[in-house]
């Protein structure tokens, strides 16, 4: 490969393939995406359960998802095919009354930034939008109709699709192997297929973020973290339209998809530890008997073991994005550390940073927070540790 590209997106991921698009429709020209997966979806984005939610703690994370939102609602016009949003909400429920107040108090900072869906529920009251689960020893709620599911492949491809109409290349199985420099500037993208001179490189490589930043000798704090998914045999004990229900205090969590319930449960103490089956024999048990417990419905319904699943989050420090310019290097920018948000607020992303880029600043949304220099200058965005 030997080529040159007005702009290189490293990723072609949801979030690659987002900012691929929103430069594209902004008349960008030669805009080339390189994946090292063999074919779209392959990668992080395919291994992603498709929640969609606007209840978080920081404000800016909020405005992300009211973006992403109104984005997904003419997604199918913008890119001819269907995102899959569907607001069936979020139900946070809390066993503790300190958990519970800091759900509500979070409530302030949602409806502050636009939210205005968000309410607290009693234990009873959520019984009622679930009556799936039991709500012994729960303390109370919140909930949000807007909140709901999204489908990330079909995300993928409308984004895929609709950047190629617009004349965005992707080369798939190509390995970004380093970067020539000139100064504090990238000129060159090395990769398995040969170079690209690059006027101006995307790192959305996802969990794999740090190490294409270190490849043009800058640091970032993303690290990978190990996320597993059990999934039921078929049933029909739960309906499709429940909502994705998380019990806050010890993370598990449940949504139902393609007929089979999505059970999780971040065990952090593991999910460090590499893939293997000793894992899976210790982590299935424990995420069964929570299901158990808060679904009584599911205590005759199996889990299937072929359909279980894991992948990585891309995390960051303060558990939000680095979006923007990455400090030291003129040319390279980042859309890195989601921490688990990526597919929902990729359509929010990709326009935003198609606005760093092309106009040298965002001037949709105010994303100072988000700078990728924060942590070097002491200043992480707060938000509850759940949110």
């Amino acid at each position: 490969m030997t080529a040159s590209a007005d702009v290189v997106i490293i990723g072609g991921g949801v979030i690659g393939a987002s900012v691929a698009y929103h430069l594209a429709a902004r008349g960008c020209t030669g805009v080339r995406v390189l994946e090292r997966e063999a074919a779209p979806g392959l990668g992080s984005t395919g291994k992603a359960t498709g929640g969609f939610r606007c209840q978080f703690g920081s404000e800016v994370n909020v405005r992300l998802s009211l973006l992403a939102r109104e984005k997904l609602l003419r997604f199918a016009d913008e890119t001819g095919v269907d995102s899959g949003y569907r607001p069936c909400g979020y139900l946070f429920l809390a066993d503790e009354p300190a958990t519970l107040d800091a759900l509500v108090a979070a409530q302030a900072v949602q409806h502050a930034a636009g939210a205005c869906d968000p309410r607290a529920v009693t234990a009873e009251e959520a019984r009622e939008i679930n009556p799936a689960i039991s709500i012994d020893g729960i303390a109370g709620g919140t909930w949000c109709t807007c909140d709901g599911f999204i489908r990330p492949l079909e995300m993928l491809r409308g984004y895929t699709e609709a950047a190629r109409r617009l004349g965005v290349r992707f080369d798939h199985g190509v390995e970004v192997a380093g970067f020539g420099m000139d100064g504090d500037r990238i000129t060159t993208v090395r990769t398995s297929g040969g170079g690209v001179a690059a006027g101006a490189v995307v790192n959305a490589a996802g969990a794999w973020a740090g190490a294409v930043a270190r490849m043009a000798g800058v640091e970032i704090p993303v690290t990978p973290l190990r996320r597993q998914v059990a999934a039921t045999v078929a049933t029909e004990v739960l309906p499709d339209t429940m909502p994705l229900t998380i019990f806050v205090d010890d993370g598990f969590h449940a949504r139902v998809r393609d007929g089979r319930v999505l059970l999780l449960w971040p065990d952090e103490a593991r999910m460090a530890e590499p893939y293997d089956a000793a894992f899976d024999e210790v982590w299935l048990p424990e995420v069964t008997r929570r299901a158990h417990r808060r679904f009584p419905a599911l205590r005759e319904v199996p889990v299937d073991r072929a359909a279980c699943w894991a992948g990585l989050y891309e995390m960051s420090p303060d558990k939000h994005v680095l979006l923007g310019r990455a400090p030291g290097v003129d040319n390279l920018f980042l859309a890195n550390g989601s921490s688990g948000h990526g597919v929902m607020h990729s359509p929010a992303l990709g326009h935003l940073l198609a606005e760093i880029i092309l106009d040298g600043a965002a001037s949709t949304l105010d994303v100072r927070s988000l700078r990728p220099s924060r942590f070097a200058e002491g200043e992480p965005v707060s938000s509850p540790e759940f949110l």
